[in-house]
């Protein structure tokens, strides 16, 4: 894999969806977002994403990664790092909902096999569709990286459940229609269901929740007191939740990787151009400075780095190989490459870069979170740790 700000595939059909990918990234989707003046800092609305989720299922991209039954092409995890990759890199606000990622197939598609009939039917085939869309509530405010530590509860009540806690950080909450919530069985230190819950169901509210420092307005809390669930939103079996809410963890946390890897790629674009075309004091371009010279090598080669472990992980992982321990140290890698590539990039564009409203100040903070979201670093760090005590 050679260095570039825009990677080509030998692959004839994962070309092809790039290609038609960024046309649409930096075509229609960009008209769209300018026409209705979207930008970083609106509060999107259900009316700004329903139009995305439609019409990038049109063009077969949202829900591209589900199997065919389900009006995908079951994509590889490598094609389907490539086109998150693309997403991260294409500078769009609503990029996120083009594959499924706000809302849609992207966070639901992998419980699909645990549903029910009913479920697919009233849940998750109209979540393909982009008709509805979901959020993932696990985290609470004392129970992140411990996901053990949740107070959620739920308690058997005739023919469903009682549901009581207080989710935090519910990503997409601002926009869905029901929630992937976890819940300990009442009474049980180790047992964990999961529940589809209707958001407008009786006992169960929907709250701002706090900001992120990315200035996103798309978390919310999902307070429940008393909520009744009926026996039938029960996902799989008792006692099976966090099976199925960290079921494809390594997997997951690979895939996370890619989008952090586009927002490196395109804050290096960003930077190197405005090292060729701004004036350091004295009137010479910024690049002729040896200083810029050795960040940008820096930063270029932690973004080459970056990608070429990523990638090498996800063909094992698509030959069926256990790449936990790979996964642990890409996620580890990124995150702290990508965050020191930002952290250079907002230094060479000095004022600019500390200023609200350009991409490079947005892209810091945003890129600051993933050190964080999906697993801490010393949490990599820990599994990383825990694999070389059996390596042969």
């Amino acid at each position: 894999m050679t260095f570039s700000f825009r990677p080509t595939y030998e692959d004839p059909h994962l070309a092809g969806l790039v290609d038609r990918l960024r046309t649409y990234l930096d075509g229609e989707l960009a008209d769209y977002e300018r026409d209705r003046g979207i930008t970083r800092d609106t509060r999107l609305t259900r009316a700004d994403l329903e139009p995305v989720w439609q019409r990038s299922r049109e063009l077969g991209f949202y829900g591209i990664h589900l199997p065919k039954e389900y009006g995908g092409q079951a994509l590889s995890n490598l094609r389907l790092a490539a086109l998150k990759e693309e997403i991260g890199a294409c500078g769009r606000v609503l990029g996120h909902s083009v594959l499924g990622d706000m809302g849609g197939p992207l966070r639901a598609g992998d419980i699909l096999k645990h549903a029910t009939e009913h479920q697919l039917t009233t849940y998750l085939l109209p979540l393909i569709r982009g008709e509805r869309a979901c959020c993932f509530s696990l985290t609470e405010a004392d129970a992140g990286s411990d996901v053990r530590s949740m107070t959620t509860t739920a308690t058997p009540d005739g023919d469903g459940y009682r549901l009581t806690g207080h989710k935090v950080f519910s990503s997409a909450g601002p926009f869905a229609d029901f929630a992937i919530v976890v819940a300990r069985a009442a009474g049980t230190e180790n047992s964990f269901s999961a529940f589809l819950v209707d958001l407008d169901s009786p006992g169960c509210s929907v709250v701002e929740g706090a900001t992120p420092m990315s200035g996103e307005h798309i978390e919310s809390d999902i307070i429940l007191t008393d909520c009744h669930v009926p026996a039938a939103n029960l996902l799989g079996e008792e006692g099976q939740g966090l099976k199925i809410a960290l079921g494809r963890v390594t997997n997951n946390r690979l895939l996370h990787c890619p989008t952090a890897i586009g927002a490196a790629r395109r804050a290096l674009q960003l930077t190197r151009d405005r090292a060729l075309t701004r004036k350091a004091a004295g009137g010479r371009p910024l690049m002729e400075l040896q200083s810029v010279q050795h960040k940008l090598a820096d930063m270029a080669t932690d973004l080459y780095a970056a990608r070429s472990m990523t990638y090498a992980a996800l063909v094992a992982l698509d030959r069926g190989a256990d790449v936990r321990a790979e996964a642990f140290m890409c996620k580890l890698f990124v995150a702290e490459s990508v965050f020191r590539t930002l952290d250079q990039a907002v230094q060479i564009h000095g004022k600019d870069g500390l200023t609200q409203g350009n991409e490079i100040e947005y892209l810091f903070r945003k890129m600051r979170m993933f050190r964080v979201l999906t697993g801490t670093s010393e949490i990599q760090r820990n599994g990383i740790a825990r694999s070389l005590v059996t390596l042969a």
